[in-house]
């Protein structure tokens, strides 16, 4: 414990410098008016800044991801309170009881009330994620190669089923489709090359940055452009500063809906938006003005907006500690965070303890740069939503383009990213994920490597994959979790479990 406090001390103090604020600054500032333009979304926003975050120091470069998917998940509030147009899918909730305050004349009275319930969700997730992360830290030390085969496995099974909009087989496919692109190039074991169809370029593998730029970036572009315009209103007529009796009168809510948006996110693939929208639904079954639900009740938008904050520290514990993104955008930063030499997962807290409470420290900077930002530049800010989205895609194309292409200079990165665009466009439009397809990208070289060095340590032997206690659970829910995907199967089980209670009920 007391370690613990001293490193998260040592964390705060660490960015308590005109440099690193300065990042979080402009990282935070950039993040809300990413989350607040309609047709950007936190993942992409994290996926571009990257490549213009390669040159920096680890620790800078994470800081400045970090402040930005907060602020991102943060900004969305903006167009769904004035707009009744998500920023991002974490503020679908908030549109509900934001835009109906909006349009009684309360504007800055809701953004006010988003940006305090975003601040203080955000805190009840910082403590949980300072408390549980080194536990389970701790617990995942046990695991050897056959457990991060399993657990490898498991983070894209788990993504594709999670993220998936209407179908899980739909995720996996995606995230097949990421391990088989992960296959690609020279294998770490023996050196062979593998499916590279006789191109040299493709000999050293598909690089993980402008695949990403693309699944994220081009093709939000394609889809953005084929949607039509949509009629924009800003305007903020009240005080954007909300009195502290408002705040508190909905504490319980806050600290309900904080605790739900941090479980929530700890749960690997599900995201911002289903705290939002599970803190929401708690709100109003508790609530005592349930009436006012749906038109203008700010009981609502607190629950939705604490709930979608509280996501994203809820999400970094199974990303730093097991390499499972909470979310699409922590399955991004998994990415920034190897890219920048950071191995996340169970040797994080023996590799590197210090970056735990380093990730601790960023939030907590982030969340105020949140509030300071949130309350003063609400005004100003709005004036970001008269910018003609099609000038924007264009600033957002010559980023891929740029990103993809300066990490390595090659043109072959600049066609990698074009392809993944149009791939992930079309794979878009069915409705597929491009979460599980990153995250396969990611984890494929850690699925494969522990997959062949645990056979070649048993001579072709696999029942240690299965017998070891740890892989045995892990093999046990990756089973139950697709079992449970396929609705014949889902609907028995509540069958089976709805006549059981009903019995046990019928008895009392």
């Amino acid at each position: 414990m007391l370690d613990g406090l001293s490193m998260l001390g040592n964390g705060l103090v660490h960015f308590l410098t005109p440099l690193s604020l300065f990042n979080i600054a402009w990282a935070t500032l950039l993040g809300i008016i990413i989350g607040a333009l309609p047709g950007l979304t936190a993942t992409m926003g994290v996926a571009l800044l990257v490549t213009l975050t390669y040159k920096m120091a680890p620790d800078q470069a994470i800081l400045c991801l970090m402040c930005l998917y907060s602020g991102a998940i943060y900004g969305g509030s903006r167009t769904a309170i004035l707009l009744s147009i998500p920023g991002t899918p974490a503020s679908a909730a908030t549109t509900l009881d934001g835009h109906p305050l909006a349009l009684q004349g309360k504007a800055g009275m809701a953004m006010g009330l988003a940006t305090t319930s975003s601040t203080l969700g955000t805190l009840v997730g910082i403590v949980a994620l300072a408390l549980i992360a080194p536990l389970l830290a701790e617990a995942a030390l046990r695991f050897g190669t056959y457990e991060f085969f399993w657990l490898a496995l498991f983070g894209v099974i788990i993504s594709g089923q999670l993220t998936a909009i209407d179908d899980p087989l739909k995720g996996y496919i995606a995230g097949i489709l990421g391990l088989l692109v992960a296959m690609v190039g020279m294998e770490t074991l023996h050196a062979h090359q593998r499916f590279t169809f006789g191109i040299p370029a493709l000999g050293g593998g598909i690089d993980l940055i402008p695949a990403m730029v693309g699944a994220f970036g081009f093709a939000e572009i394609l889809g953005v452009m084929k949607r039509s315009a949509q009629a924009r209103i800003v305007s903020a007529g009240d005080r954007v500063v909300p009195p502290l009796s408002e705040v508190f009168r909905y504490k319980w809510t806050t600290l309900r809906s904080g605790i739900i948006g941090t479980f929530v996110g700890i749960v690997p693939g599900v995201g911002e938006d289903v705290g939002a929208w599970a803190s929401y639904a708690a709100a109003k079954r508790t609530s005592k003005e349930k009436h006012l639900f749906g038109k203008g009740s700010q009981e609502g938008l607190i629950a939705a907006e604490t709930g979608n904050s509280a996501v994203v520290p809820g999400a970094m514990i199974p990303t730093l500690t097991l390499a499972l993104p909470g979310s699409a955008s922590a399955a991004v930063l998994i990415a920034a965070m190897f890219i920048h030499g950071i191995r996340p997962g169970p040797l994080l807290m023996t590799e590197n303890p210090e970056f735990l409470y380093q990730i601790v420290a960023i939030l907590f900077f982030s969340t105020i740069a949140i509030l300071v930002f949130g309350l003063t530049l609400t005004k100003p800010l709005l004036t970001v939503l008269s910018v003609p989205r099609e000038r924007l895609m264009a600033v957002v194309y010559v980023l891929c383009v740029v990103g993809s292409f300066a990490i390595t200079q090659r043109m072959f990165d600049v066609y990698v990213m074009l392809g993944f665009g149009i791939v992930g466009f079309i794979l878009r439009e069915m409705k597929y994920p491009m979460a599980p397809l990153v995250l396969g990208i990611i984890l494929g070289d850690l699925l494969d490597l522990n997959l062949r060095r645990g056979l070649m340590l048993t001579n072709g032997d696999p029942s240690p994959f299965f017998t070891r206690p740890i892989s045995a659970v892990i093999c046990l829910i990756i089973v139950v979790t697709i079992l449970m995907s396929i609705p014949a199967v889902n609907r028995r089980v509540r069958a089976l479990f709805t006549r059981k209670r009903g019995g046990v009920e019928a008895q009392g």
